[in-house]
């Protein structure tokens, strides 16, 4: 892991790890996601929209000569299509698909800041009770009195998951079983 992204520091005897966190808004709740992956920031742009796609994934975007997919992260989480203001943001990330790199895009209303967070100050996933999926949190971090959801972006953006979901909803759309 970068040293920019993680660091250790001495708490009295015990080692504490401290990392780096890429926090934004979505749908009026505060995410939180490890920089260590996240290749950049750009503002939205126009997407193409790509057929027989699952609501989630808006289209793609080209990203100096790359196609890039965009993920709506609201959508991915149940919360309907985001509505576009001047504050949103694509994040390209770097996700590993069967042992290759591919950059993908995630729609957020804003970025807020990157935060470091040590180690001691992360809880587990709660089981229940968050809007979205307890398999998409990493855990709870405690940041200014505040708890801010960090993601586990491999399970987010996992490729072969969004497109088995994909598949499932053509099938119930077409009627095929």
């Amino acid at each position: 892991m970068s040293a920019v992204a993680r660091t250790k520091q001495a708490v009295g005897n015990v080692a504490v790890q401290q990392s780096q966190y890429l926090t934004f808004v979505l749908g009026g709740e505060t995410f939180a996601i490890a920089v260590v992956g996240i290749k950049e920031i750009v503002p939205y742009i126009n997407l193409t929209a790509v057929p027989m796609m699952p609501n989630f994934i808006r289209g793609v975007i080209n990203l100096r000569g790359s196609v890039v997919p965009v993920v709506d992260l609201a959508a991915r989480f149940g919360q309907g299509t985001s509505t576009m203001t001047k504050r949103t943001c694509i994040v390209i990330i770097e996700v590993g698909i069967n042992d290759e790199k591919q950059d993908i895009g995630m729609m957020v209303d804003a970025v807020s800041a990157v935060l470091d967070v040590a180690s001691d100050q992360i809880e587990p996933a709660p089981a229940f009770g968050a809007r979205i999926r307890t398999d998409f949190i990493s855990g709870m971090a405690k940041v200014g009195g505040k708890f801010v959801i960090i993601l586990n972006i491999d399970y987010v953006l996992s490729v072969e998951e969004m497109t088995l979901v994909a598949g499932v909803r053509r099938e119930s759309v077409s009627g095929v079983s």
